[in-house]
């Protein structure tokens, strides 16, 4: 008689393979270009771990499920995932459907490596199944709130979407800004005209625009708007959740689109390890990686050492958190408890405060660095 596999992939043939599953935005609503990205780190970094010998000569398999930036579907592709007896899942770029994948995957026992969202409150209650490897965003906004009051621009405007993302940002400006003398004005993005911005911000006397809005939709309308409007040509318009980051975005504003100062999660310079990789996600993507495909990658590879020196039961892998040390693309990748944080968690992936330098839009400038 024989056995049927177990759903925390426990009882597989040697040969069977080591199932990962992957979420990924690979539709609108979600963030089609940072999916991309993301899904190029994520397939890179499989393919290489195959090509080493797998998992114990056993391949590795990535299961990609596209969530579109929808947290019921992500749950529902989580529960699905776990039903295919995956070791664990990885992956996700928009924190409020990563906080929902987490949640599903907590509650099945199966571990989930979030790559890209920074939220906070990823997980409700303190959990050892959940880990991540992009800092909060605590941690990055305040860095972020420095630069501002650094580059002398303390009279700050967001315009902002209904998110939990969005609002969270908003506080932890707020929170960070005003005992420092700064100020934060809350404009909402759905109730207002392009022009009707540039009123508010005028009438406000603001130093800084930040976008805390989709992209492209309705951020490249604002963002032209402000630029062709005379009376705020002194206005600092910043983008700290990395919109310009992507070819999008300078290919949607050009020379509009050049110093907006946004938040990425990279080192000032790659080491060998880094470089290497950034040559073969260039030839993938046709076109220079984000800082969101170094996340893919550097995911599989934490997983894949995990499953290596721990096996492939999803208790193990969930228990391997607080042993694991990688060598990844942007450093060395060790998990610890961050104060407030429920998660495993990197502390911290390198921050920095970069633009598209307006004399040549291909190049980013390092502003800053937490």
């Amino acid at each position: 008689m024989n056995t049927p596999p177990s759903p925390s992939g426990s009882r597989h043939s040697d040969t069977s393979p080591v199932r990962l599953g992957a979420l990924v935005p690979l539709t609108r609503p979600g963030w089609v270009e940072a999916g991309r990205h993301l899904l190029a780190g994520l397939e890179l970094a499989a393919g290489e771990v195959n090509d080493a010998g797998g998992i114990d000569g056993r391949p590795l398999e990535l299961l990609v499920r596209d969530t579109a930036a929808d947290p019921e579907r992500a749950a529902a592709a989580v529960e699905e995932l776990a039903g295919l007896g995956v070791a664990a899942v990885v992956g996700e770029y928009h924190s409020v459907v990563a906080r929902a994948a987490a949640a599903r995957a907590d509650a099945l026992g199966v571990p989930f490596l979030c790559s890209s969202a920074v939220l906070d409150a990823l997980a409700e209650e303190r959990t050892d199944r959940v880990a991540r490897l992009a800092p909060a965003q605590s941690h990055g906004w305040r860095i972020y709130a420095d630069f501002l009051l650094a580059a002398g621009r303390d009279r700050i405007a967001v315009v902002t979407q209904p998110s939990v993302y969005w609002a969270t940002g908003t506080r932890l400006l707020r929170e960070h800004l005003a005992p420092r003398g700064g100020t934060v004005l809350e404009l909402d993005a759905n109730a207002l005209t392009p022009e009707a911005l540039c009123d508010a911000l005028v009438d406000h006397g603001a130093s800084a625009l930040l976008l805390l809005v989709g992209s492209p939709e309705p951020a490249v309308p604002f963002v032209r708007a402000v630029r062709d409007d005379r009376r705020l040509a002194d206005l600092l318009i910043g983008a700290p959740a990395g919109q310009p980051e992507f070819a999008g975005w300078a290919a949607s504003l050009g020379e509009d689109g050049a110093g907006i100062p946004f938040l990425r999660y990279l080192p000032e310079r790659l080491g060998p390890l880094g470089d290497r990789v950034a040559k073969e996600l260039r030839e993938r993507l046709g076109e220079a990686p984000s800082f969101v495909a170094f996340e893919g990658w550097d995911s599989v590879t934490v997983l894949a050492a995990a499953l290596r020196s721990h096996g492939t039961d999803r208790a193990a892998v969930a228990a391997s958190w607080s042993r694991i040390a990688v060598e990844g693309t942007r450093g060395p990748i060790r998990f610890s408890r961050a104060p407030g944080i429920g998660v495993w968690q990197w502390t911290w992936a390198p921050i920095q405060v970069v633009d598209r330098d307006p004399s040549e839009h291909g190049r980013f400038r390092v502003l800053h660095a937490g």
